[in-house]
């Protein structure tokens, strides 16, 4: 196992640095820093002057890259390619590109508390509910419990988030007044600002969750192992969970692990309607800003995230089945 973890370490540590690279010339290939700084600076009549001195200030005074022709013999060392995408491999984020002040690497340390508190409870809720509804509809396959479930099911995969974010908001904070409609608070006060988006996102991803995992779930049921445990005399509920769902962990640890990045990263679409300080309005204000700086370090992050899950996956497949053996 260790010589594969550092096998995976060695891939990642190379994709990591694909997608650095790949990043800072799409970005730069987009907009040279000339168009950055008018971007940030805004109004119609930029000097040239202006320009210089927000490149200045911001360290896109150096070249872009190595280019002895055009950058007198600059050193590597001394290119933005260099000092924007080094720094990143050591996870030194940098500051903003539109506000100087705001150092990136610590935004990120204090808002991925707050979308951690969104996340971690949908995330534990999402699996536990996902799952055991999912197991109902298995229970009593072929039935109407079965049917109205498959129904309700596409129903909720067939509504848009940005629905049940309105109905919510305007029942149970305009009419019913049980929570406030938006905002965050630090504290115990956070669960009455939380509790609505986290019930609100389990239920705009409770429909396609269930019908995942009931599919899987009745891929298994069928299967040779599971006919000779009732043919045991074992009862409908311990073939369900000591068989069925034990057999199909791998699949759904598979779907749960792609999950992972995005409950560090944060919602976005829930975190903005909510006013919650997190990880994904802080992406979503970047890209409203056009702040390049921030957008690269938050795809940096999320390609991190996103390595370090897959690793995590393969762990648990050989906590789960004792047949796997990682090389």
């Amino acid at each position: 196992m260790i010589r594969h973890i550092l096998r995976r370490f060695g891939y990642g540590l190379l994709v990591l640095i694909g997608v650095n690279l790949f990043t800072f010339f799409l970005f730069f290939s987009v907009n040279t820093p000339d168009d950055m700084a008018r971007l940030n600076i805004g109004g119609k009549r930029v000097t040239q002057e202006q320009i210089e001195k927000w490149k200045v200030e911001r360290g896109y005074d150096k070249p872009l890259y190595w280019d002895a022709a055009q950058a007198g013999q600059a050193k590597l060392t001394h290119t933005i390619l260099w000092e924007r995408s080094a720094s990143l491999m050591l996870l030194d984020f940098g500051r903003s590109d539109a506000r100087q002040a705001v150092n990136i690497g610590h935004e990120i340390k204090t808002r991925m508390g707050v979308s951690l508190q969104l996340a971690l409870p949908l995330f534990i809720l999402q699996v536990i509910i996902s799952v055991s509804f999912a197991l109902l509809l298995v229970f009593f396959r072929n039935s109407r419990i079965d049917f109205w479930g498959v129904v309700l099911c596409v129903v909720m995969l067939s509504i848009s988030s940005l629905f049940y974010i309105i109905v919510g908001q305007f029942f149970f904070s305009r009419l019913l007044r049980l929570v406030p409609i938006n905002g965050y608070a630090p504290g115990l006060d956070a669960v009455r600002f939380l509790a609505l988006p986290i019930m609100l996102s389990l239920l705009s991803r409770l429909g396609g969750e269930a019908r995942l995992y009931r599919a899987m779930f009745l891929e298994e049921i069928g299967r040779d192992y599971v006919r000779t445990a009732r043919a045991k005399g074992l009862s409908e509920q311990i073939v369900l969970f000591r068989h069925v769902l034990r057999n199909a962990l791998i699949p759904v640890i598979t779907s749960l692990g792609s999950y992972l990045p995005y409950v560090f990263l944060g919602s976005l679409v829930f975190e903005s309607f909510f006013g919650i300080p997190g990880l994904g309005a802080f992406i979503i204000e970047a890209i409203t800003g056009q702040d390049f700086a921030i957008v690269r370090a938050m795809v940096f992050l999320g390609a991190v995230l996103y390595i370090a899950s897959n690793a995590l996956i393969d762990i648990a497949y050989t906590w789960v089945d004792p047949r796997v053996r990682l090389g």
